[in-house]
This record gives structure tokens, C-alpha cells and sequence, in this order.
């Protein structure tokens, strides 16, 4: 192995940074304010402790996963990150070759630089993970209902309502950096649908509800997950709703509001109290196979990353994302055997100290 290569997450993140722009770096690796949350994220995680069983058989070990009616090879996803083409002149279309080739679910964001249908094409492949598509719900209702109309003709499994973003955050690091889309690249899904309100007041006005929630399960027969969940009270209600299918625990990766509790505090207090009664994936500071699996200890069925994909794409293209995907992948493998585990149906809370 050339020593030249990344060997985890954070070589990716030291290597992005040389390429990007300071814009460009400024936006993807930037969060929420002071940061804080940012940080809280990766910490946490790295708080949990271990306590490994020994001695347990390990023949026939997988990282294969059964969720909501998926099999997939393991529990890890990409989140959707908006714009990829400032990181690499191929965009989501080269996050999704990697996608497929390491079976791995994508969820792209209706804030894609390269359209779904495109991607979809990407994701076409033997052996790949699930193509679901983010939205951010528009101002009107047609426009939203639009967006879904085009993620179901391009064959996306699932679709995936961002709630915990009516309003972008306080992104101090981008503001300093004179962050501006650059020319030639542009939210794709986007074009031709009504702009955003002007105002913050029209923009309040228009956010999500839990009646548009249930406006939108009636929409479509895709399954419908709600992404920037923490609150146990907003994920039982979900459940009591009977329009969510799955929940995404995130909190958009510190993006939004600075301050608020990490992913890893937050994903045992709504396992516990939905006892079940939907699967959940986390994202939030995933930077090592030890987090996968502590996620999983922790209650999820399965996690996403963010910021690491994009790194990736940026250092080597479809190449980097496919390496940063299996060494991640490599990573929990390890984890689950030193851990006793065959798969990750053995992992539960004991695991953790």
C-alpha cells in the first residue's frame, strides 16, 4: 500500500484542504456560529467506550444489514451534500459511481449540482445500494410536489424531507471567506421552480408542518423518512403520525444551530423512546468504523456521512470516494470482530462501557 494513499477519514479532510478553494473549503468543512456543535459531534462519539467480548465465534462474519425491507451490504450511507461539483468537476455523478461500487445508499440532495436522473444512471450498477433523493420543501406546494414527481421518474427508492432547516444557519466561516456559488454550477432541481421567499417573515410562513407531512405521504407511494431529528417527542410523534417510514438523526452537521446536542447524545434518548417502532440512521462527526459501530450500540440501524464523501471526492474523484467508502467499511469490519460480534445483529448496548 503506497504511504501516499489516505489511510482514514481525516487523511481525506488534510488533503481536501489543499485542493479546494478557501470558498469552497469555507462552505464544506464550515458549520453553524462558534462551531460548537460541529465539534460536539465528533467528540461524543469518540467518548463512548468499548468493553469487547472475547472468545465468540466469528466464522462466516458480514457487515450486512437488513432495514426496512432493504438488504444491504453494510450500514453506511452518504448524506446528501449540496453543490459537489465545487469539489470535483464530475460532481455527484462521481460520488455515485463510488456509491454503487461499494454498495453503498446515496442520498442526494435536491440541492445537486449534477441532475437525479444522471446519477441514477451512476447508480445503475449490480450490487448497488439504494438511490434516495433529499428534499427541502419549496415555498408552494407544486414546486415540492414537482421535485418529488422527477426523484420518482428517475427511480429513487426513497424519498427524505429535510425538517431542521427553515431558515439557513449563522455561517460565520463562509461569510468570511466571500462564499458565492461560482459560475457554472447551480442546484440543478432548482431551475425553473418558483425562488425562495425575500423575506424571513415569507420564509417562516412557508415552513413545513406536520400537516404538510401528512400532505406529502399522500403524494406518493415512495417511503418517506424525516432527516434532522433529535427531539424524543418529534420522533415519537412521527411514528404516531403514520406517514414516516424511517427518521434521520442529524442535526445537519452543526450547520444550522450552533449549540445544539450532538448526534451521539441525542440518538440513544429517541431509540429509546420510539422502543422500535421506526429504523433510524445517524449522521454527525462519523469518522471511524468504531463510530459505525457505537451507532449501531446506540440504537441506529445504520449512518450516513457528510463532509468525509466530499473530502474524498475532492482528493481523487469517484476513486477517493470509492477508497474513503471501504476503508470505512474495512474499519467497522475490524470493529465488529474484535468486538466478538459475526454481524451487526450482534451488536447491542452491552457492547458499550
Amino acid at each position: 500500500m503506497s504511504p501516499d494513499l489516505p489511510l482514514n477519514l481525516a487523511d481525506f479532510e488534510a488533503a481536501a484542504r489543499e485542493r479546494l478553494s478557501p470558498q469552497a473549503w469555507a462552505y464544506f468543512s464550515g458549520a453553524a456560529a462558534d462551531e460548537h456543535t460541529l465539534a460536539a459531534n465528533r467528540s461524543d462519539w469518540a467518548a463512548h467506550r468499548l468493553l469487547p467480548r472475547v472468545l465468540r465465534p466469528l466464522s462466516g462474519s458480514s457487515t450486512a444489514i437488513n432495514m426496512g425491507g432493504l438488504t444491504l451490504a453494510h450500514p453506511i450511507f452518504l448524506a446528501p451534500v449540496a453543490c459537489q461539483r465545487m469539489a470535483h468537476p464530475e460532481g455527484e455523478r462521481a460520488t455515485a459511481m463510488a456509491a454503487a461500487a461499494q454498495g453503498a445508499g446515496m442520498i442526494l440532495s435536491s440541492q445537486s449540482s449534477v441532475a437525479v436522473e444522471a446519477v441514477a444512471a451512476a447508480m445503475a450498477e449490480p450490487g448497488a445500494g439504494p438511490l434516495w433523493f433529499q428534499l427541502y420543501w419549496q415555498a408552494q406546494r407544486e414546486a415540492t410536489l414537482a421535485l418529488v414527481r422527477r426523484a420518482e421518474a428517475a427511480g429513487c427508492q426513497t424519498l427524505v424531507l429535510t425538517v431542521d432547516a427553515p431558515v439557513h444557519g449563522v455561517r460565520d466561516r463562509e461569510r468570511r471567506a466571500g462564499f458565492e456559488i461560482p459560475p457554472g454550477i447551480s442546484a440543478v432541481h432548482l431551475a425553473g421552480l418558483p425562488p425562495p421567499p425575500d423575506s424571513l417573515t415569507a420564509l417562516l410562513a412557508a415552513a413545513p408542518s406536520w400537516d404538510d407531512v401528512a400532505w406529502l405521504r399522500q403524494q406518493t407511494r415512495l417511503p418517506l423518512w424525516l432527516k434532522g431529528v433529535l427531539h424524543a417527542d418529534d420522533a415519537r410523534q412521527a411514528a404516531d403520525s403514520g406517514c414516516v417510514d424511517g427518521l434521520i438523526i442529524s442535526n445537519h452537521g452543526g450547520r444550522t444551530l450552533d449549540s445544539t446536542v450532538s448526534t451521539a447524545w441525542a440518538l440513544p434518548r429517541v431509540a429509546e423512546a420510539l422502543n422500535g417502532r421506526l429504523p433510524l440512521i445517524v449522521d454527525g462527526g462519523i469518522r471511524r468504523g468504531t463510530d459505525v459501530l457505537k451507532a449501531l450500540a446506540l440504537g441506529a440501524h445504520a449512518v450516513a456521512v457528510g463532509r468525509p464523501q466530499v473530502f474524498a471526492l475532492a482528493d481523487d474523484g469517484a476513486m477517493g470516494v470509492a477508497r474513503m467508502l471501504r476503508l470505512l467499511r474495512d474499519e467497522f469490519a475490524i470493529a465488529l470482530a474484535l468486538c466478538g460480534c459475526r454481524s451487526p445483529d450482534d451488536v447491542s448496548r452491552a457492547l458499550l462501557a
